[in-house]
């Protein structure tokens, strides 16, 4: 009986990481969804973007927009670094100014740590992306 009830959590587990994790607003409304293959799409399931797995960031035509580097900085379509996140989520601009933080539970906060939205499951840089860089 065990055995069954940890396959199960294991099956559950695979499935659960295999879905799409919304982007909720602040009210708690879906905006958007980034699957787990990097598709970014709008609050009604229209393909805007996605992440690739070399941190490219392309709009819905593929044409590469911007960079998400393996430390956190963010570069916009001409590889001038535009903000990036640290490893606790705080997300600065370009000139280094905390703007605002992904906690470790997927709210997203402003600069005076008001939640703005959530982004559970999804890495704090993509989070970061889309409420604060503005790429799509």
């Amino acid at each position: 009986m065990k055995k069954i009830i940890f396959f199960t959590y294991i099956m559950m587990s695979i499935c659960t990481f295999a879905l799409a994790q919304d982007v909720r607003d602040r009210s708690g409304i879906k905006v958007g969804q980034i699957e787990n293959n990097g598709t970014i799409r709008d609050h009604s399931g229209i393909k805007i973007g996605n992440f690739d797995s070399h941190g490219a960031i392309r709009d819905r035509n593929g044409i590469k927009i911007g960079e998400v580097e393996n430390d956190g900085d963010i570069r916009d379509r001409n590889g001038i670094k535009i903000g990036g996140v640290d490893n606790d989520g705080s997300v600065r601009d370009r000139s280094g100014i905390k703007i605002g933080k992904i906690d470790s539970d997927g709210s997203v906060r402003d600069r005076s740590g008001i939640k703005i939205g959530s982004a559970q499951g999804i890495p704090a840089s993509y989070a970061a992306i889309y409420f604060f860089f503005k790429f799509f």
